[in-house]
């Protein structure tokens, strides 16, 4: 049985989504969705961390519930300036 959970998502376009989420009592990642492997370099300092997803739980599962407007500040058409006084100069002319 999944575990459903609601989250914002900002990419492509905002949106409320439906999501998976990782078996909180799986005994391979303790909840957590994955396994995280540190490796290191060939002088044996730290490089960097791969990240291996547990089974139980598949992170590209989700459903589109509902798109969200895009807040009014964002819509910027050509030529659009957001801080401009839209359109009109308040200089005296010269």
């Amino acid at each position: 049985m999944p575990r459903l959970r609601i989250q914002r998502a900002t990419w492509p376009r905002p949106a409320l989504i439906l999501t998976d989420t990782p078996r909180p009592n799986c005994r391979d990642c303790e909840g957590d969705g994955g396994i995280a492997h540190d490796y290191g370099d060939h002088n044996g300092e730290y490089a960097g961390t791969d990240w291996e997803p547990c089974h139980c739980w598949d992170q590209d599962r989700r459903w589109l519930l509902m798109p969200l407007p895009r807040p009014p500040w964002r819509r910027r058409g050509p030529g659009r300036d957001p801080w401009g006084t839209g359109g009109y100069s308040d200089e005296p002319p010269f």
